[in-house]
């Protein structure tokens, strides 16, 4: 089984000098990021590699929440996760080595939530029903799938295993 998490960016800033990919977080935002981290470690859900745009609001986001959940996997800041598409998303995620069992990547919207819903098989679980209004910042999607390696991993093969925002954590 490999399992993929979706994690949106945490609250940034409406403006940046440096333009938009300079957005710090908010101090919402940071708290967002901790709760998010605090569930990872809850959770036990611990990424053996993470993923991040090279927008400074993902990568303080990702930051934030390993240092709360207290675990180091390997961390590659990877360009074309800014404002990525979900071809984009299937792509970097395909090539992913097979030697990673769950991957995390922290990014942004709209990919992140149009990617998950192509992701996933349709279900008639509650959190298939909220994901279905939006991925709200620092929301946390687990998408688990069937397989043995992440090539092999296609559109609508996946199972949403749960959808966390931070209004669930508080």
């Amino acid at each position: 089984m490999l399992r993929l998490i979706l994690l949106r960016h945490a609250q940034a800033a409406a403006h940046a000098g440096g333009g938009d990919s300079e957005r710090p977080l908010t101090l919402a935002g940071r708290a967002e990021a901790r709760l998010m981290g605090d569930y990872l470690a809850a959770e036990h859900l611990a990424p053996d590699l993470a993923v991040v745009s090279h927008a400074r609001r993902a990568r303080e986001t990702l930051s934030i929440a390993l240092e709360v959940a207290g675990c180091s996997p390997h961390i590659l800041e990877e360009p074309r996760l800014y404002l990525a598409e979900p071809p984009t998303l299937l792509e970097l995620m395909l090539m992913t080595p097979s030697s990673v069992r769950c991957l995390l990547c922290v990014g942004h919207n709209p990919g992140f939530h149009d990617y998950a819903l192509q992701m996933i098989s349709p279900s008639a679980n509650e959190a298939h029903e909220q994901l279905q209004d939006g991925l709200p910042t620092a929301g946390l999607i687990l998408i688990d799938f069937d397989a043995a390696r992440w090539d092999d991993v296609r559109l609508g093969s996946g199972k949403l295993e749960r959808f966390v925002t931070p209004d669930d954590l508080r």
